[in-house]
């Protein structure tokens, strides 16, 4: 996503007492970080922050980590944040902002981190094949998951681009994951009652497009791992 410049993002951003500005230095500690000690949720490429403020306050038992690249969208982020919190009476405690490049994500966070959950919403989909390994989804990214999740840890992907979708598909199978929850028109679903709207999904949504989603969950081991091979 595209935004403009914003001379106020930073200035805003460094008092904000839920943006994080060193993150590696909390690498194994982001426990420290959050005002209880809880199960953390991970999304990657936050954008303006509707989905993640809803997110941590549907779910009060986990703290959020929410991950974009661009401080001028974590600072459009921070104040709709702080206006959801607001409207629902609460202050945001179970949520932090940092500004990261997720390619890098290892530098950020360790399996001591406890995270449970990944969400993908709406990533850029690189479709052209000397591109694709930017994908969030391509087998290096979901490496790095894989070795941040424990066994059981879910990724929830969601996306309007079937071509990408489909390809995450197979990616997920062939990076130890096992897909548990997969469809082509997540609105149609009876789940879809307790989905959280991203701002992407309520404007694809407005003209017609179907929106595919799934659920993945970490398996035990990473298949073709060199020494089970060996073994075999």
């Amino acid at each position: 996503m595209r935004i403009r410049r914003k001379k106020w993002a930073r200035p805003e951003l460094a008092v904000c007492p839920f943006f994080e500005s060193e993150p590696e230095k909390l690498r194994a500690r982001w426990k420290e970080r959050f005002s209880r000690e809880q199960p953390l949720y991970l999304e990657l490429g936050c954008g303006k922050g509707v989905f993640a403020a809803h997110l941590a306050l549907n779910n009060r038992d986990a703290n959020l980590l929410a991950v974009d690249i661009k401080s001028d969208m974590l600072g459009v982020a921070r104040r709709r944040i702080e206006e959801i919190f607001n409207d629902s009476r609460r202050s945001v405690d179970n949520l932090i902002l940092t500004a990261y490049n997720v390619e890098h994500l290892e530098k950020i966070l360790s399996p001591e981190d406890n995270v449970r959950r990944i969400y993908i919403n709406f990533c850029n989909p690189w479709p052209k094949p000397k591109h694709r390994k930017r994908r969030l989804t391509y087998p290096n990214k979901l490496e790095k998951y894989f070795d941040l999740l424990p066994e059981g840890g879910e990724i929830r992907f969601k996306t309007d681009d079937r071509p990408l979708f489909d390809d995450t598909l197979g990616y997920l199978e062939q990076s130890g994951f096992r897909v548990t929850f997969k469809t082509n028109d997540l609105h149609s679903e009876p789940s879809a009652k307790d989905n959280i709207m991203t701002e992407h999904e309520a404007m694809f949504t407005s003209r017609g497009i179907k929106i595919n989603a799934l659920t993945a969950v970490r398996c035990a081991e990473r298949p073709g791992k060199p020494e089970e091979t060996a073994q075999d």
